[in-house]
């Protein structure tokens, strides 16, 4: 996709992206918001890189690497991906360098039209924590719509916080 001469892209993830992911897997600041807890060393993060060329339909997920003019800015993930049913959950980080660029938001845009493209999926859903704003913002200008909140649902070193569940389908027209 091309904004403002800027050039985002959603591509496979390669071995080369050893240290990128490393980098990204390993920001305590985006822990805080996802189930990973701890360090992951490049060995681990190796074999998970062995393994990211598998079919969506038979492991239930793809990661795909975004780019901007062709330099790796960030991460978006499709997981519990339910062939049967459509749909799955979306997840995206950008590199604190890149972010608060519209460059979120058009990576969502690119796997939601994967997504409907090539995985056949009806709709895309994602659960947000109430102070991710970010995330809040990012989801609402992609056309993700607040369906509900889950009161107390994750652990936070300030206590339990709320999710909010955002769901966008993406099979009917859309105007954006």
């Amino acid at each position: 996709m091309n904004r403002s001469d800027v050039v985002i892209e959603l591509r496979a993830l390669e071995p080369e992206d050893l240290d990128f992911l490393y980098r990204l897997e390993n920001d305590p600041e985006v822990w805080q918001f996802s189930e990973n807890q701890r360090p992951l060393s490049k060995n681990s993060l190796k074999k998970y890189l062995d393994h990211a060329h598998l079919d969506p339909f038979k492991i239930g997920q793809l990661r795909l690497v975004v780019t901007v003019d062709g330099e790796s800015v960030g991460l978006v993930d499709l997981f519990d991906f339910k062939p049967k049913h459509g749909n799955a959950m979306i997840g995206v980080v950008i590199d604190p360098l890149h972010r608060n660029k519209g460059i979120g938001v058009e990576a969502v845009l690119l796997i939601c039209d994967h997504a409907k493209s090539w995985l056949n999926c009806r709709q895309l859903a994602a659960l947000v924590s109430e102070s991710n704003r970010h995330s809040i913002r990012l989801f609402e200008k992609a056309g993700f719509q607040k369906i509900g909140v889950i009161q107390d649902w994750v652990s936070t070193p300030k206590g339990y916080e709320n999710q909010i569940w955002y769901q966008k389908k993406i099979d009917e027209f859309d105007e954006e």
